[in-house]
């Protein structure tokens, strides 16, 4: 039963994670610091989780990215998009409504 407990619990930070990740977004910043800044506030991240992400909502239009090597390490650095910024207000509004069903449903129990 841990097993199955600790799967359901996976799948439903999964669903959650591209949120936090948009909303970790409002200021520029590279993935180091956005996954620290996920980790502060609760939510932990793997790296081999948040870069694919990262990648694949940059190719769906929601961030954009650019590299500063002016340092000693190259980081490439995201910022929500106009398409991003939007999505997140979309996607912040539905996870409200989703937030205010749940608690309807689980003080019913």
């Amino acid at each position: 039963m841990d097993e199955v407990l600790a799967r359901l619990e996976a799948e439903l930070r999964r669903g959650t994670l591209v949120l936090a990740v948009l909303s970790g977004l409002h200021d520029e910043r590279y993935g180091y610091e956005l996954r620290q800044s996920l980790t502060e506030a609760g939510l932990p991240v793997e790296e081999g989780t948040l870069y694919p992400l990262l990648r694949r909502l940059e190719a769906q239009g929601l961030l954009e990215s650019s590299w500063n090597t002016s340092g000693a390490s190259p980081r490439r650095y995201y910022r929500l998009s106009t398409d991003g910024r939007r999505a997140l207000k979309l996607l912040t509004e539905t996870w409200r409504r989703q937030v205010t069903v749940l608690d309807t449903l689980l003080e019913e129990r």
